[in-house]
């Protein structure tokens, strides 16, 4: 057991580390955004300059890259809860395809170039497989901020990115098995396929583990009325899911970030994934934070300004046939030039996979080492180079796949509808209202919207149409009350409506209003400011528990708020003017509020 003071500096100098480290991408993250520049490039530099090859401030960066890893996988999870099965079996086979033939034709074509550059054969094998890679995190948390994760260029890139993910336990299998022996000998083909095999076995079960976990015992702990009462289980329950998930598939030595995400889309079709979603986004932006500065902790100034043109020269031929390959093969195999051109920019940098794979083949030491020492820092230079320049290429991705498709033909003699092209609607497609809370009042709601003969107080006698039930989303954070909202053939989402990532997976931004109608006082005015925000074009129908609190909610941007309070006066005092009518006057009441039905009379 360790002496009390060793054991604090065991735990406090890698907190103080992770401290420096989000100090100062917060900093340098808020610099970028203030010169309109992506914040990912100032969490690279953040690292560069407080690592090693330059402040020295933090100096363990194995250590905070592992821990940086959880970032990635829990990224993998939240985009995972944005794809259910059928969405992502809709990327098909012509993308997978697309996917499989990248790694062949790059991992191909960089043994070429760098046997022409006069590298040895397994070194330029191993440079190939590198540049083969694209960065998951990277790509996926600036397709996401764009809103393009669901277009036709993000779905292709998901779809390339994906293959890649699980091509690396063979990469890894293969360079591991390069960096054993000390001569040009290949590895045992046989080995591999066993190791291949085993790991699909492996990953079938897994996904059998997952898919049981989301049907059957998710919605019994979510049904709980501990569940229901404290916030903070829900969010515990979000977090060891997405954790689990990841450590589960690195138990079975599969990849984390394929094992969280294949446990994200299992749970996309669960009522509760918005809000899951919402629960684990914070931890995940803080993690996947310190991996973009844990990547630039690797980065060398110094060498890199003494070995420019080097790193340039592989730069340029990366950002030119990495690209070329995808998009070519994206059209080959059906999808348009624009969108098939963007796809290709968005991956045209080295992955943080291509770290693991030159760490392997580096571990036999100087003498067998597979990459030299110069091959490996040009290598990771170029790596960061290429991350840096990823923001930008994927915000022109949309116009340069654009200014191709004019110049040299659409490509494709088909063509995506609007939804497919842009990924709008695609989840919650023709959803034109949103009621939040669905108790006894959001019931009463729902009943006057699918029933167009219920009588309108404020205006007698004027036809208004009834709504079709796909056409209302119901937001509500008991799972009781979503499941009365589906008796109605309504949809519906458990969630927190006082959180904008379950607003916008709700699909807030499309819909014409929102009828609000959860008693609390505090979270309708969240929710109205939210809205306001998320949905300006949005009408915005309010419940007001008390008088005092009217105007603060129309100050908030409420369109129309009901006054209970004013409510209850006017049918206590009808009600009381009928009750304290004579015999006469009560029948002539009745019969003007109730009048015969002469079709329903006469029915049989």
């Amino acid at each position: 057991m360790l002496p009390a003071p060793l054991a604090a500096a065991a735990v406090w100098s890698p907190l103080q580390d992770v401290l420096l480290l989000l100090l100062a991408a917060m900093l340098l993250g808020a610099l970028a955004e203030r010169f309109r520049q992506s914040a990912i490039v100032g969490y690279l530099f953040a690292g560069t300059i407080v690592g090693p090859s330059m402040l020295g401030w933090v100096s363990d960066q194995q250590q905070i890259f592992l821990i940086a890893e959880v970032g990635v996988a829990l990224l993998l999870f939240v985009i995972g809860l944005e794809f259910t099965p059928r969405r992502l079996w809709e990327l098909g086979p012509r993308t997978l395809a697309v996917g499989v033939l990248q790694v062949v034709l790059t991992t191909a074509i960089g043994y070429a170039v760098s046997r022409g550059l006069g590298l040895p054969p397994r070194a330029a094998f191993v440079v190939g497989l590198m540049l083969t890679m694209s960065s998951t995190a990277c790509v996926l948390r600036l397709l996401s901020e764009r809103g393009e994760t669901d277009g036709a260029a993000g779905r292709g890139a998901l779809g390339v990115l994906l293959v890649q993910d699980v091509a690396v336990v063979p990469m890894m299998l293969v360079v591991t098995a390069m960096a054993g022996v000390a001569g040009e000998a290949p590895p045992s083909v046989a080995a591999i396929a066993g190791k291949a095999l085993l790991t699909l076995a492996l990953g079938v079960a897994l996904i059998g583990v997952f898919y049981a976990v989301s049907n059957y015992v998710l919605p019994r702990l979510q049904s709980q009325r501990s569940m229901l009462r404290n916030r903070d289980l829900p969010i515990l329950l979000a977090v060891v899911l997405a954790l689990g998930s990841a450590w589960a598939a690195y138990e079975l030595e599969l990849s984390p970030a394929l094992g969280a995400f294949a446990a994200g889309v299992l749970l996309a079709v669960s009522p509760y994934a918005a809000q899951i979603r919402a629960d684990v986004r914070p931890l995940s932006t803080v993690l996947i934070t310190l991996f973009f500065t844990a990547i630039g902790m690797f980065g060398d100034p110094l060498w890199l300004l003494d070995h420019a043109w080097l790193v340039a020269a592989i730069v340029a031929v990366l950002v030119l046939l990495k690209p070329l390959v995808i998009a070519l093969l994206a059209i080959l195999f059906g999808q348009p030039t624009r969108y098939a051109v963007a796809t290709g920019l968005a991956l045209a940098q080295v992955g943080e996979f291509s770290f693991v794979l030159a760490t392997i083949a580096q571990s036999g030491g100087p003498a067998s080492a597979i990459l030299s020492d110069q091959t490996f820092r040009a290598m990771v230079s170029a790596t960061i180079v290429s991350l840096l320049l990823t923001p930008y290429f994927v915000a022109a991705g949309p116009r340069v796949g654009a200014w191709c498709a004019k110049r040299f033909g659409s490509g494709w003699s088909g063509s995506l509808k609007p939804s497919e092209a842009t990924g709008e609607g695609s989840e919650h497609g023709g959803v034109r209202l949103l009621i939040v809370g669905f108790g006894p009042a959001g019931q009463r709601v729902a009943e006057g919207l699918l029933d167009a003969s219920m009588p309108l107080d404020s205006v007698p006698g004027v036809p208004i149409e009834s709504w079709r039930p796909e056409e209302i989303m119901v937001l509500d954070m008991n799972p009781g009350n979503i499941a009365s909202a589906r008796g109605y053939g309504l949809r519906g989402m458990v969630g927190d409506a006082t959180q904008p990532d379950v607003l916008e997976h709700a699909g807030v931004g499309r819909v014409r209003g929102v009828v609000i109608a959860v008693p609390d006082h505090a979270a309708t005015r969240q929710v109205v400011y939210l809205c306001r925000d998320l949905a300006p074009e949005a009408r915005l129908v309010v419940r007001c528990r008390y008088h005092v609190w009217r105007w603060q909610l129309i100050m908030a941007g409420a369109h129309e708020v009901i006054d209970e309070e004013d409510q209850v006066g006017h049918r206590l005092a009808a009600a009381a003017r009928l009750t304290l009518a004579d015999a006469v006057q009560q029948q002539e009441i009745q019969q003007r509020r109730d009048p015969p039905h002469d079709g329903l009379q006469n029915a049989d």
